[in-house]
C-alpha cells in the first residue's frame, strides 16, 4: 500500500510493518534488513542537499523553523524530529485549456492561454497555501473568463496584448500572498463559431466592394474634370488638337496593329458643307 505525503520528506523512523521513506508510506512486507537499513541511511541522514533553483522549508515538531527556507547546498535536520519540503523556483508553464466564454456583446468565443509563474517565497508557498501551483492554475482559468467576459468581441479580437497585461496584473496582486510571482501571461488564440465567421467574412467582403465602388467613382469624377479642362485647352489652340492627332497616330503605329483608322477632321467636313450651301 502506497500513501503520498505531499513531498514532505519526514525525519522519523516507522513500525515493524511500516515506514516512511521520502515522502511515501510503506506498509505491509518489508524488504530485506540489508536493503532497507542501505535505504533508511541514505534518505534519513541528519545532512541533506538541495539544488541551485531549489530551496527546502523546514518543520521542527509541527513548527516552521526561524531563518527561512534553507539552501541551495548543504543543511542539517534532526532525525524523528524535522520535516522538511522541498521547492522548486524554476519558471512552470502553464497552459490553460480553451474556456468558453459569452463576450459583453453576446458572441459565445472559445479562449485559451499561456501563463509562465514561478514561486518567489518558498516558505510562504508551503505555509500559507496548501498547493500554490494548482491554485495558480485554477485562478488563472477564473481570471481569463472574467476578463473575456467584461469585454466586447471586437476588443478582443484587437487588444490581445492589453488584455494579457490586464490579466498578468491581477493574477500578480492575488497570488502575492501565495509566494507566487505572475511573469508572463500571452492569449494564443480566440476561436470564433463558424457561422459567426461567415457572416463577418460576407461583411467585410461587402464593405470592401463598397469601397471600390466609391473609389472608382471618384477615379471617374477626376478623370472628367481632367478631361474638360484638356477639352479647353485644345479648344483654345487648333494646333493642339492636330498635334494630339499626330500623337495618337504614332501610339497606334508602335502597337504593330494591322488595321490603322484615321479619323477625318471634323474642319474639312465643315468646310465643303460651307462650299456647298451657295449651290443649294
Amino acid at each position: 500500500m502506497w500513501e503520498n505525503i505531499d513531498g514532505l520528506v519526514m525525519g522519523c523512523c516507522g513500525s515493524d510493518n511500516a515506514v516512511l521513506v521520502n515522502g511515501l508510506l510503506l506498509s505491509g512486507v518489508l524488504p530485506g534488513k540489508e536493503g532497507l537499513m542501505s535505504y533508511l541511511s541514505h534518505y534519513y541522514s541528519p545532512f541533506q542537499v538541495v539544488q541551485e533553483y531549489e530551496r527546502a522549508v523546514i518543520f521542527r515538531l509541527g513548527r516552521l523553523l526561524s531563518g527561512g527556507a534553507k539552501g541551495p547546498g548543504i543543511f542539517f535536520i534532526l532525525p524523528c524530529i524535522d520535516a522538511y519540503a522541498r521547492v522548486d523556483l524554476r519558471t512552470r508553464t502553464y497552459d490553460i485549456p480553451p474556456q468558453e466564454v459569452l463576450t459583453k456583446d453576446s458572441v459565445t468565443v472559445s479562449v485559451d492561454a499561456v501563463v509562465y509563474y514561478r514561486v518567489s517565497n518558498a516558505t510562504v508557498s508551503i505555509a500559507n497555501v496548501e498547493n500554490a501551483h494548482h491554485s495558480t492554475r485554477l485562478l488563472a482559468q477564473t481570471t481569463l473568463r472574467n476578463i473575456m467576459g467584461q469585454r466586447p468581441l471586437h476588443e478582443i479580437l484587437s487588444e490581445r496584448e492589453s488584455i494579457s497585461q490586464h490579466m498578468k496584473a491581477l493574477l500578480d496582486e492575488a497570488t502575492d500572498s501565495w509566494g507566487i510571482n505572475v511573469e508572463r501571461v500571452e492569449i494564443k488564440d480566440v476561436r470564433l463559431p463558424v457561422q459567426l465567421q461567415r457572416a463577418m467574412a460576407a461583411e467585410a467582403e461587402a464593405a470592401r466592394e463598397a469601397r471600390a465602388k466609391v473609389i472608382a467613382a471618384e477615379g471617374e469624377q477626376k478623370a472628367s474634370r481632367a478631361l474638360r479642362e484638356a477639352s479647353e485647352v485644345i479648344g483654345d489652340s487648333p494646333a493642339a488638337l492636330q498635334l494630339r492627332y499626330l500623337q495618337t497616330l504614332n501610339t497606334i503605329s508602335t502597337e504593330k496593329n494591322s488595321t490603322i483608322v484615321f479619323p477625318l477632321p471634323i474642319d474639312i467636313i465643315s468646310y465643303f458643307m460651307k462650299a456647298m450651301e451657295p449651290r443649294n
